[in-house]
């Protein structure tokens, strides 16, 4: 006798939604994002929304070349730490170094949210603690999700922009 399982018994697969902000300065930056953006669709879930590229200026240590930064949101059945966990292995894979903070870089892959979660671990803060201070963060995301609210700040994306006290230049890269 074959017994039909129930669709209430059947495990279904809890899908997560992450930011994620891309950033180069190193190499050919716009095949580097591409790069980046291909190994997360393969490695941590479905893209559902890309920014524009963007040109920015370097932060935290401004003797550096430009950034080409952009912002990807992905659908994934992965948890944060996982998420993390895959995103340094594409960065491995894609010849970061980690010498110095905010140093130059082939590439750079940080979540900026994993739903609504606050996450608050010795290697892990979620939302990115730095959001609200980076304009080349920002910019991206007001661009795909402007009446999201920061889960702990509670202010919409468009409305941190507005109150950023960082000015400095952010560019838009047509393709």
């Amino acid at each position: 006798m074959v017994v039909a399982i129930s669709a209430r018994f059947e495990k279904k697969m809890e899908v997560s939604r992450a930011v994620i902000l891309t950033g180069s300065n190193l190499g050919n930056l716009r095949a580097q994002l591409t790069q980046a953006a291909e190994e997360i669709e393969r490695q941590v879930g479905k893209l559902n929304g890309c920014s524009a590229f963007y040109e920015t200026a370097p932060w935290g240590n401004t003797e550096q070349p430009a950034f080409l930064n952009q912002v990807l949101i992905v659908e994934t059945e992965f948890s944060a730490r996982t998420v993390l966990e895959r995103l340094l292995k594409i960065e491995n894979l894609m010849g970061r170094k980690r010498n110095e903070k905010w140093a130059p870089r082939t590439i750079d892959l940080d979540i900026l949210f994993y739903n609504d979660d606050l996450i608050n671990e010795a290697d892990l803060v979620i939302p990115h603690p730095f959001i609200q201070e980076r304009r080349f963060t920002l910019i991206p995301l007001v661009e795909l999700m402007p009446a999201y609210i920061h889960p702990k700040l509670r202010m919409s994306m468009s409305d941190l922009l507005q109150n950023c006290t960082d000015f400095s230049e952010v560019h838009r890269v047509d393709s």
